[in-house]
């Protein structure tokens, strides 16, 4: 994703590449930014100081793990800096330092950059909203073997969609886990599945099951150049926005 990134920046009309750093040990440290995405060297080694590639860029993009995610919002805050994160699987504890660091940052955070996954969270929304009890949802996700989280963070801002249409609380209502004998499905819940295996991309379904009927909305995802794609067109978004928590919505300028 890093390297896609890299390249989505270098071929956008108006963005130019500014750095990029890795975690120390890394065996991409003192490579050239853009020579690591196949592209001709651009003079720019990458690091192991996130301050120093914020410090030097109008806004970063990143994609990594909760952990340094959350410490590099909060240097984002330090320095009145712009950050796009599409990092997933934040614990509650780094969920509250983000939201602080947030507030005195300008940060887009998203699941899932792709436009037609942002419509297909809208319209999983509205459909909630007007399919009653009698109809039960169903998030069904699949990724390659490589992916480490589960449900993806796309599956869950799918489900916590659904929730809000419905007006409760996700929390309250997710079945993220059958096995066994589990008894009769409770009435009102989000079930969630996910599938992993091989070179998929990401697909994404939510089932809204009644009795004579199913309705499905579904996203597959061919390539990550529509992640790649969808962050910078955030980035670009960003850069003259005050401090605060953005989401894909307000980058696209969907109503809530």
């Amino acid at each position: 994703m890093g390297r896609m990134l890299v390249r989505q920046v270098a071929e956008t009309e108006g963005c130019e590449l500014a750095g990029g750093s890795e975690a120390p040990g890394h065996p991409a440290l003192g490579a050239d930014v853009a020579a690591t995405a196949g592209l001709e060297a651009a003079g720019l080694v990458i690091g192991d100081d996130a301050a120093a590639v914020l410090a030097g860029c109008d806004v970063g993009i990143e994609f990594s793990l909760p952990g340094p995610t959350t410490e590099h919002a909060e240097l984002a805050a330090g320095m009145d800096a712009r950050l796009v994160v599409g990092t997933t699987g934040f614990d509650d504890d780094q969920e509250l330092r983000f939201q602080k660091a947030a507030s005195a940052a300008a940060i887009v955070r998203a699941s899932n950059f792709s436009a037609g996954v942002n419509v297909l969270f809208a319209l999983s929304k509205r459909l909630a909203a007007t399919l009653d009890d009698d109809y039960d949802i169903e998030v069904v996700e699949m990724h390659h073997r490589h992916k480490v989280d589960a449900p993806s963070g796309t599956a869950l801002s799918l489900g916590l969609a659904a929730a809000e249409g419905r007006g409760v609380k996700l929390a309250e209502v997710a079945a993220r886990g059958r096995d066994g004998i589990t008894g009769e499905r409770r009435r009102g819940d989000i079930g969630f599945a996910a599938l992993r295996g091989g070179d998929v991309v990401g697909e994404h379904s939510v089932v809204f099951a009644g009795d004579g009927e199913r309705v499905e909305l579904t996203h597959k995802a061919a390539s990550r150049v529509i992640f790649a794609a969808g962050a910078v067109r955030a980035a670009r978004w960003l850069v003259d926005k005050p401090p605060g928590l953005y989401s894909m919505f307000d980058v696209l300028g969907f109503d809530d």
